[in-house]
């Protein structure tokens, strides 16, 4: 299998409000930016977006360290969230149905397709590619 680093970012100008998302993608000497925006929407959704197609992009399944300063996305994979609320027909803890389901479905897909371990990285601080995605998220944000 590959192996392939990923940076993912969300950011949004008020919450709801535009946002965008970014990935960058390396393998080997090879890196990807992708980004994108949307005129009404939420931190969370940007954040789970930026990871959603950071791995559709990739076209085989690969092993991948998907690094991220969002402890919503960190946190479902890591103390396995999601495994409730499939059981629970997407309803979480408090019995309300599970927000971004669609997107957490979607995403789930693609984690279910590779080898993903997700890491927790400290946002807006010396991380050179985490910086990286938050430019290019704010950037893909629709003016």
């Amino acid at each position: 299998m590959k192996e392939v680093i990923i940076y993912t970012d969300g950011a949004c100008s008020g919450n709801p409000g535009p946002g965008g998302w970014a990935a960058v993608l390396m393998y080997g000497e090879h890196k990807k930016e992708i980004s994108g925006g949307e005129k009404n929407t939420t931190n969370n959704r940007m954040e789970l977006m930026a990871a959603l197609k950071a791995l559709r992009a990739l076209k085989s399944p690969c092993k991948v360290k998907l690094n991220t300063d969002s402890a919503y996305l960190c946190n479902c994979f890591k103390q396995r969230w999601y495994v409730n609320w499939e059981r629970n027909g997407w309803v979480n803890s408090k019995k309300d149905p599970v927000e971004n389901r669609d997107l957490w479905q979607q995403l789930l897909s693609e984690v279910r397709r590779h080898d993903v371990e997700f890491i927790k990285v400290k946002g807006h601080a010396d991380n050179e590619w985490n910086n990286r995605c938050d430019e290019l998220a704010r950037g893909a944000v629709p003016r």
